[in-house]
């Protein structure tokens, strides 16, 4: 058994990772089952509707365990829209996109039950078509408060100059006949402090409007399942709005969802010294882990530290030609090995939904464990999911 194995049990889980193939993403399905029923009881003690947020988390096959849990699916795309109305049956479908395609609104507006306007210029363009399409469909626009607190201003949606959502500046009272509801999104990765802050924005900014809706959409980006997030502050943040408005409250995190419920399994190919020791290994952050570079972040190794912690630090790099490709420096307490199987955690969410074929570094597969049916790898992919991509 090598060391990543026994670095893996020493954690307390019990899954055997020798034999599998590398890379690989795996997903516990115990631990995406016990953020969900977080999530349930939150909808449990408030009344509020909680959907996953695709964008973060899309692993379909996990989409009817999800679906015992949550009320459904928010999209951003035609095709995120299809795979809940597929895969998660029966369950509410929503979807919101700065701006929608002509010829594929006919097909979202059979599969969604939710459909949510960035802008009136593309409210007025659709609402004929919505009227008239014989589904009982909702509509909502997006609004912008024009408050965020996230400091990585790629993922801030309030920016100055942001194309997401109307500001108050730019709404128009006189056009919300056949609306239903108000969506807001201006978090990423934070606590319920800071939703208390912005519904306080919103309440003063947009609260007239509030109070001829049905319902009112929170957004994303809700850490409800990391440990220490105030449970009580959201649930008095949800309840204010039902209260003071007697709307329907809906929250679609993605993260949350799937936090810390999965790993991805990368092993050790060669080692290069230039001024400090570099392991290379056999996943890529430009390609399995974009988030790594784009956001950017340093994922946690089973077993590692922080260079310098333990004996043996290396500059750990990816397969592929951009200079850029690497994922951190990282100490262990043994000098590595060609072979060596490293475990990164938290590798569910933003990573199998963003990964690519840069190079042709093929993509990770895919493995999921639950108590029943043990370590399941369900989803394989080679040279024909990249050929496939290009013409």
């Amino acid at each position: 058994m090598n060391k990543s194995v026994q670095s893996f049990k020493a954690v307390d889980l019990d899954i055997d990772i020798s034999g599998l193939p590398t890379p690989i993403y795996i997903v516990d399905e115990r631990l995406v089952e016990k953020n969900l029923r977080i999530l349930k009881n939150v909808m449990d003690r408030t009344g509020c509707k909680i959907l996953l947020a695709q964008k973060a988390f899309s692993m379909y096959s996990l989409y009817p365990l999800i679906g015992k849990y949550l009320s459904g699916t928010a999209a951003s795309s035609l095709f995120e829209a299809r795979l809940g109305f597929e895969e998660m049956k029966g369950k509410e479908v929503h979807i919101y996109a700065p701006a929608y395609r002509e010829e594929e609104f006919d097909e979202i507006m059979k599969i969604c039950d939710h459909i949510i306007f960035n802008s009136f210029s593309q409210w007025n363009k659709y609402k004929a078509r919505v009227k008239s399409s014989g589904r009982k469909i909702e509509c909502g626009l997006r609004i912008n408060p024009e408050y965020s607190e996230i400091e990585t201003q790629i993922y801030n949606p309030c920016s100055e100059g942001s194309r997401l959502g109307i500001t108050l500046e730019n709404f128009r009272e006189d056009d919300l006949e056949g609306i239903d509801g108000l969506h807001f999104h201006t978090m990423c990765e934070q606590n319920s402090d800071v939703l208390k802050r912005t519904i306080e924005v919103v309440d003063r900014k947009f609260g007239k409007y509030i109070s001829r809706m049905k319902w009112i959409n929170f957004g994303g980006g809700h850490h409800i399942t990391r440990p220490g997030y105030d449970m009580e502050t959201l649930s008095e943040c949800i309840m204010y709005m039902k209260n003071k408005y007697g709307v329907e409250v809906y929250l679609e995190p993605g993260e949350a969802i799937a936090l810390n419920a999965g790993y991805l399994a990368a092993r050790v190919l060669d080692f290069v010294k230039n001024k400090v020791d570099i392991a290379i290994l056999d996943t890529s952050a430009a390609c399995h882990m974009p988030d790594v570079i784009e956001m950017p972040y340093r994922p946690k190794i089973v077993g590692a530290g922080d260079a310098g912690m333990y004996p043996y630090t290396y500059r750990l790099g990816g397969l592929t030609c951009l200079a850029g490709d690497v994922i951190g420096d990282y100490s262990f307490k043994e000098p590595l090995q060609e072979g060596d199987v490293l475990l990164f955690t938290d590798m569910a969410i933003y990573t199998m939904v963003k990964n690519n074929t840069f190079n042709g570094v093929n993509l990770p597969a895919i493995a999921v464990y639950n108590d029943k049916d043990g370590l399941r790898i369900i989803k394989k992919f080679g040279y024909e999911d990249f050929k496939g991509r290009l013409s």
